[in-house]
C-alpha cells in the first residue's frame, strides 16, 4: 500500500505541516474503510470511478458540508496524482470528478465595541496567572490575526522584544513576522516572568495548560468561546472569528489589502478578499457623509 509513502512525500517533499498530513491521513483512512467494506479489499490503488462516485454518494448521505466533501475529493485527487507520478497507476479514477459548488456563509465579525468590552470590562478575566494567560491568548489572536494552530505552536523564542515582532510558523511551515505593539510586548514580558515562576522546567512553548502541558486545539476553542460569550450573543464565537475581526477592522480603518494578506499569511489576495464584505458598514457611513445626494438616494441608517 502506498499511503505511508504518500504521507511521507507530503511531509518531506511538499513540506506540509503535521496538522495537514494528519488531515490527509484521516481522509485516506476513511476511504480505505469504505473500500474494504464495499469490495472486501484494501487495494485502493485499483479503485475505479464507480467506487469513487459511490463513496461520494455515501458522504452526501451523511449530510456533510460541501466544503468537507470537497476536501476529501481533493485528498483523493492528490493521492492518485502521486500514484500516477510514481508510475503505480496509469489512469486516475478521480480525474473527471468535479468538486461540489460551495456557497460561502457570511460570518459576522465582532464589532470594535464588543472587542473593547472584552478587554476593558472588569471581572471577565480572573486575577493571577490563569487570567493573565487567557487574556493574552485572546489579545494575540485579535491583535495579530494569527490562526489557532499558529498560536498553539508559539515558543518564547519566537518573540523579539528588541525588533518588536513575533515569528509565526504558518501553513506549509512558512514563516512570517508580525509587528507587536508596546503594550502587547509589555503584557508578554510580564506573562513570561509569571509563567517561568510556575513552569520553569516545562519546555519552550509559550502557552501551557494548568498542568504544564502544551495547548491543544479543543482547549483554545473552548477558551475563546467561553470568553466571547461574556460580551456577545453572536452564534459564531471561535478563534477564527477573532482573526476575521482583525482583518475586517484593519480594512475598515484603511489598511491596504495586500498588507493584510501578508499579516494573515495568505498565499493569494483572493483568500483575503473574503474579509472585505465586513467593511461595508464603514463604506456606507463614508458614503452618507461624503456624497451630496446620499440622503436622497438611500438611507443606510435604518
Amino acid at each position: 500500500m502506498s499511503i505511508p509513502k504518500f504521507l511521507q512525500y507530503l511531509k518531506v517533499e511538499k513540506n506540509y505541516s503535521s496538522h495537514t498530513v494528519i488531515s490527509y491521513e484521516k481522509d485516506l483512512s476513511e476511504f480505505l474503510a469504505f473500500f474494504k467494506n464495499e469490495l472486501n479489499s484494501e487495494k485502493i490503488e485499483g479503485a475505479q470511478k464507480t467506487e469513487i462516485r459511490n463513496y461520494l454518494v455515501q458522504l452526501t448521505q451523511r449530510s456533510l458540508s460541501e466544503r468537507t466533501i470537497n476536501r476529501k475529493i481533493s485528498t483523493l485527487k492528490s493521492y492518485y496524482k502521486y500514484l500516477l507520478r510514481i508510475g503505480e497507476i496509469t489512469n486516475s479514477p478521480v480525474s473527471q470528478i468535479k468538486i461540489l459548488k460551495q456557497y460561502n456563509k457570511i460570518q459576522i465579525p465582532f464589532s470594535e465595541t464588543e472587542i473593547e468590552n472584552l478587554f476593558e470590562i472588569e471581572g471577565i478575566f480572573e486575577e493571577g496567572y490563569k487570567g493573565m494567560r487567557d487574556k493574552l491568548v485572546l489579545e494575540l489572536l485579535y491583535q495579530t490575526g494569527m490562526r489557532r494552530s499558529e498560536l498553539i505552536q508559539l515558543k518564547t523564542s519566537d518573540i523579539d522584544f528588541f525588533q518588536k515582532n513575533l515569528k509565526v510558523l504558518g501553513k506549509r511551515n512558512k514563516e512570517r513576522l508580525i509587528p507587536l505593539s508596546d503594550s502587547l510586548l509589555n503584557e508578554l514580558k510580564a506573562f513570561i516572568e509569571e509563567r517561568d515562576l510556575i513552569f520553569k522546567e516545562m519546555g519552550s512553548f509559550l502557552f501551557l495548560t494548568d498542568k504544564g502541558k502544551p495547548f491543544y486545539d479543543k482547549l483554545v476553542y473552548n477558551m475563546v468561546n467561553s470568553y466571547l460569550s461574556c460580551i456577545s450573543t453572536k452564534r459564531k464565537k471561535s478563534p477564527h472569528i477573532l482573526r476575521h475581526s482583525f482583518a475586517t477592522h484593519m480594512l475598515s480603518r484603511g489598511a491596504e489589502l495586500n498588507a493584510v494578506k501578508e499579516l494573515l499569511g495568505h498565499s493569494s489576495l483572493s483568500a483575503t478578499q473574503v474579509y472585505t464584505h465586513g467593511s461595508v458598514e464603514q463604506l456606507k457611513k463614508v458614503f452618507n457623509q461624503a456624497h451630496p445626494r446620499s440622503e436622497k438616494l438611500t438611507n443606510y441608517d435604518n
